[in-house]
C-alpha cells in the first residue's frame, strides 16, 4: 500500500504547493510554468527534495502527451477569423524563421560553447522554435490585450512551428552519428531528410483538417444539446464534452505520429478546423479543457524539473547564458525583422513579437532525443538547452504585460474611457464615411483617393489587412481603426493636431 499513497502524496503535495507558488509569483510578474520547472528542481536529487530521477524515456512520453493536449486546447481557442492577419506571416516564421533561427544559434553555440558544427546546429534546433504552452498560457495570464496582428502571429507561429524543429532535430542527429560512426553525409542522407520534411507537415495538415471535420459534425449532429444554451441561460455537458474532444486529439496525435506525420501539427490544426465549423458546439468543452491543459503543464515541467542535476550546469553556465542572450538579442530578432520584411509590420511590433518569442517545454523535450539516441555530448545539449529555457521564462515571460505597455502595442480595455480617447482619439467616425466628407468637415487636405469611404482608404494605406489599433495619418490629423467587423472596418477613431478646436 506504501508504494501507492507516498509516491502519490508526494506528487499531490509538489503539485498543490506548486500551484500555490505560482499564485503568488505570478503577482511578482513570473510564470506559473517558471514554479513549476523550479519545483521539479528543488524536488529532485539536487535540491531539498532528494528525489532521484533519471528516467528519459517516462519524460519523453509524458512531454509528448502534455503538449499534444496544450495544443488541442490551444487550437480550440483560435479563432478562425485571426487567420486573415496572422497566417502568412506565422508560417514564414514557423518554416524559413525556425530554420534561420535554428543556424543563427548554431553559430553561436558553435562559437561560445567550442562545439563541433554539427552539434551546434544541432543545439540550434533544440532551441529553435517558440513553445505553443509558454506562448498560450503566458499571453492568456499576462492579462494584455494585443492587437489582432501580434496576438495571431504570435499563438499560430508557436502552434505550428514544432514540426520544423522536429524535423531539424532528428535531421541533425542522424548527421552526427553518422559523423560519429564513421558514415557519409551524402546527398542521399539530405534527401531523406527534405521527404520526412514534407511528410511531417504533408500528413500532419492532412489528418488535423479530416480530424477536426470529422469532430465538428460529431459535435453538431450527434451531440447537438451541448451547443445549446439551457432554459436557464447555462450550458451543460461541458466535462464529457472536454474529454471527447481531448481523448480524439490524442488519438490523432499518436496516429498521425505512428504513420510518419507531424503529430503535434494535426492536433492543433484538428483544434483550429473543429472551432471553425462548430464554434457554438465546442464553446461548453472550453473551461474544462483549460483545467487538462493546465495539469498536462504542470505535470509536464514537474517532470522535466526532476530529470535535470543543476551540479551539472555549473561547468557549463556562463557560456549557456551566452548563448542564451544570442538567441534572444540576435538570432529571435533577426529572423522576425528578416521574415516580417514583406508583411509592413511597424517597428514596435517586429521588436515585440521578436521580444515573445518564448522557450518552454519543446526544447527540453527536444533536447530529450539526443540522450535516447546516444548522440555524444547529448548531456551537453540537455543542459544548455534547459538554460535557454529558464532564462527565457525569467526574462521575457516575466516582462511579456511591461513590453506591450513600453512598446504601445496593448489595446485599452473597453470600459477605460481615457485609455480609449488616448488610443483612438476624441472623435468616432462611421467606417463608410467618405474621406472627403471628413476633411472638408475638419479643414483637412485631401488626400488621393478622397471619395473613397474611410474604411477602404485605411485599408490602401497600410498595405496590409487592417486590425484595431492600426493608425494611419491624414494630412496633420490621425485616423486609428477602433473597431471592426470581420475584415470591415466599422468605426474609425479621429485625433486632431494639437491646438485644433475643430469638430462637432
Amino acid at each position: 500500500m506504501d508504494l501507492l499513497v507516498l509516491p502519490l502524496l508526494v506528487a499531490a503535495l509538489l503539485v498543490f504547493f506548486s500551484v500555490l507558488a505560482g499564485l503568488f509569483s505570478a503577482r511578482a510578474g513570473f510564470s506559473f510554468l517558471l514554479v513549476f520547472l523550479l519545483a521539479g528542481i528543488l524536488a529532485g536529487e539536487d535540491g531539498p527534495g532528494g528525489v532521484v530521477f533519471d528516467d528519459v524515456n517516462l519524460s519523453f512520453w509524458v512531454g509528448n502527451v502534455a503538449l499534444a493536449v496544450i495544443l488541442l486546447d490551444g487550437g480550440l481557442r483560435t479563432d478562425f477569423a485571426t487567420f486573415r492577419t496572422g497566417l502568412r506571416p506565422a508560417m514564414l516564421l514557423a518554416t524559413v524563421g525556425v530554420v534561420m533561427s535554428a543556424g543563427l544559434t548554431g553559430l553561436g553555440a558553435w562559437w561560445l560553447l567550442g562545439l563541433d558544427w554539427r552539434l551546434a546546429l544541432l543545439l540550434g534546433s533544440i532551441v529553435g522554435s517558440t513553445d505553443a504552452a509558454a506562448v498560450f498560457a503566458l499571453l492568456k495570464s499576462s492579462g494584455v490585450r494585443l492587437n489582432e496582428r501580434i496576438a495571431a502571429t504570435l499563438e499560430i507561429e508557436s502552434g505550428m512551428n514544432d514540426p520544423m524543429a522536429v524535423y531539424l532535430t532528428i535531421a541533425f542527429i542522424g548527421v552526427v552519428l553518422a559523423h560519429a560512426g564513421g558514415g557519409a553525409e551524402g546527398a542521399s542522407a539530405w534527401g531523406e531528410a527534405i521527404k520526412t520534411l514534407l511528410q511531417q507537415f504533408g500528413l500532419g495538415g492532412v489528418a488535423g483538417l479530416a480530424a477536426g471535420a470529422a469532430l465538428a459534425a460529431l459535435l453538431k449532429t450527434t451531440f447537438p444539446r451541448f451547443a445549446e444554451q439551457q432554459a436557464g441561460g447555462a450550458v451543460g455537458g461541458g466535462g464529457i464534452l472536454a474529454l471527447l474532444c481531448m481523448s480524439l486529439g490524442l488519438a490523432v496525435f499518436a496516429g498521425t505520429s505512428w504513420v510518419g506525420g507531424s503529430g503535434f501539427l494535426a492536433v492543433y490544426v484538428m483544434g483550429v478546423t473543429a472551432r471553425a465549423r462548430a464554434r457554438d458546439a465546442v464553446a461548453p468543452a472550453l473551461s474544462a479543457l483549460d483545467g487538462y491543459a493546465w495539469l498536462s503543464q504542470a505535470g509536464m515541467f514537474l517532470l522535466l524539473g526532476l530529470l535535470l542535476t543543476p551540479r551539472e550546469l555549473l561547468p557549463g553556465l556562463p557560456a549557456a547564458l551566452g548563448v542564451a542572450a544570442f538567441l534572444m538579442l540576435i538570432a529571435r530578432p533577426l529572423t522576425v525583422w528578416l521574415c516580417l520584411l514583406p508583411f509592413r509590420f511597424a517597428p514596435r511590433e517586429v521588436v515585440y513579437i521578436a521580444w515573445v518569442g518564448l522557450r518552454g517545454a519543446v526544447p527540453i523535450v527536444l533536447a530529450v532525443f539526443p540522450l535516447m539516441a546516444g548522440v555524444p555530448g547529448a548531456r551537453t545539449l540537455f543542459n544548455a538547452a534547459f538554460v535557454v529555457v529558464l532564462t527565457s521564462l525569467v526574462l521575457q515571460g516575466s516582462t511579456i504585460a511591461w513590453a506591450a505597455r513600453r512598446l504601445r502595442v496593448n489595446l485599452p480595455d473597453e470600459d477605460d474611457t481615457p485609455a480609449q480617447r488616448l488610443v483612438f482619439g476624441d472623435f468616432a467616425l462611421d467606417g463608410a464615411t467618405a474621406v472627403a466628407d471628413v476633411c472638408a468637415f475638419y479643414d483637412l487636405a485631401e488626400p488621393p483617393h478622397a471619395d473613397w469611404p474611410l474604411q477602404r482608404w485605411i485599408g490602401h494605406a497600410l498595405q496590409r489587412p487592417p486590425v484595431v489599433g492600426d493608425h494611419v495619418a491624414l494630412g496633420a490629423a490621425q485616423l486609428s481603426v477602433r473597431a471592426m467587423d470581420g475584415a470591415r472596418v466599422l468605426v474609425v477613431g479621429l485625433r486632431l493636431p494639437v491646438g485644433d478646436d475643430s469638430g462637432p
